[in-house]
């Protein structure tokens, strides 16, 4: 681990944290408790070259913080597993309607689409944490350029030869560009035009 100073990377030492204990990203209630008793913290980053910007690795904290953290997190552990469960059950709720709105809305715009091919359209965009289409903002208010963009999605993967065209080494727009005609004409099919 390094520290940049006026551009110039200097060790732990040198920046005067080689005291601090590292403590990596996931437990945000230790997390939260560590950096609020911590007098000092460091946000630890890592530079991932897939999805072109930093990601965060955990935060440095004072020994003292984080084992204060701990003692505080094992006291009350049953009572956020016991909220954790009841916010899951909430969830799965929200998207079990989320999810049958937006497959009725796509059988809205796509009136001749297959019943289970809406569902599983919807299902499919909707997942939690998946990035896309169904989580955007767009999506969640069911606006029908996102629900386009969805069926349109499906259709690419799941009716033609795209899978294929990419697995091959084609270049994502060449591979669009060649299966754009099929996807327009199941489209065209599924609506009203």
């Amino acid at each position: 681990m390094l520290h940049m100073e006026a551009g110039q990377p200097l060790c732990l030492g040198c920046a005067k944290m080689n005291d601090l204990e590292f403590l990596p990203a996931g437990d945000t209630a230790l997390t939260r408790r560590s950096t609020k008793y911590s007098g000092r913290i460091a946000i630890v980053l890592r530079f991932s070259r897939s999805r072109g910007r930093y990601q965060r690795q955990g935060v440095l904290v004072e020994p003292a913080a984080l084992a204060r953290a701990e003692e505080e997190c094992a006291g009350d552990a049953a009572a956020r597993a016991a909220a954790r469960e009841r916010t899951c059950a909430a969830r799965k709720e929200y998207d079990a309607i989320f999810i049958e709105a937006m497959s009725a809305r796509i059988r809205e715009l796509y009136p001749r689409i297959p019943g289970k091919e809406a569902r599983a359209i919807a299902a499919h965009t909707a997942q939690r944490g998946s990035g896309r289409v169904g989580r955007s903002a767009a999506g969640r208010d069911l606006q029908p350029a996102a629900i386009a963009l969805a069926v349109q999605a499906a259709i690419r993967h799941l009716h033609t030869k795209y899978d294929a065209l990419l697995a091959r080494g084609a270049d994502r727009a060449m591979a669009r560009e060649a299966i754009r005609g099929e996807v327009e004409a199941i489209v065209s099919r599924w609506s009203d035009l």
